[in-house]
């Protein structure tokens, strides 16, 4: 039986693997994060694979790693997580009315023959939301809920009342691109359940 291990300590990318019936330990890495790309697609890549190395050690033959990392990104700019309240104002007040991405990168490492086998990939999920007042905004800040999330907010929370429609997978939007990660391992002969 293979050993499965997320390397993340998102309890989002948690609670989605868990829902598809994956057994899985949960090994986040704490390695620095290194950028050497503007471009989201290019950037989720290297933090997933980042987060998936971080996690090697220690390593038995048949070991899998996923590791995973999403952003947001309006008009070419990448969106962190908010530094702060007045941030995460500022940037739902610049999503709203309009459609941005989410992009979320995997890496699955699979350790077969004394080598790792490295497959990453990159979800990008077009997000448009409805109008939304200032005060809507406040108040929804005001909650604590969107200070740890990418383009400030969630989904699956409370903002996600304001989602006018998504092109794309869902679960991308959450943290992990759940359908996808299932293509690509199958792909690669790797069964996660």
């Amino acid at each position: 039986m293979k050993k499965i291990i997320l390397a993340s300590a998102s309890p989002r990318r948690k609670e989605l693997l868990l829902n598809a019936g994956v057994q899985f330990e949960v090994r986040p890495g704490n390695g620095e994060e290194y950028i050497t790309s503007h471009k989201p697609e290019e950037v989720v890549k290297e933090l997933s694979e980042q987060k998936a190395l971080s996690a090697v050690f220690p390593t038995e033959e048949g070991t899998v790693i996923i590791g995973s990392d999403t952003i947001v990104s309006f008009e070419g700019k990448i969106l962190g997580k908010p530094s702060d309240e007045e941030d995460a104002v500022q940037t739902l007040l610049m999503l709203q009315g309009n459609t941005h991405q989410v992009y979320t990168g995997v890496t699955v490492l699979e350790y077969k023959a004394g080598c790792w086998e490295k497959h990453v990939f990159a979800e990008c999920t077009d997000v448009t939301f409805y109008p939304v007042s200032e005060k809507e905004i406040r108040d929804y800040v005001k909650t604590g809920e969107p200070m740890d999330k990418a383009g400030s907010y969630g989904i699956q929370g409370l903002f996600g009342t304001y989602v006018k429609s998504i092109s794309g997978e869902y679960s991308n939007v959450v943290g992990l691109p759940v359908g996808r990660l299932f293509y690509e391992t199958k792909k690669h002969g790797i069964e996660l359940r």
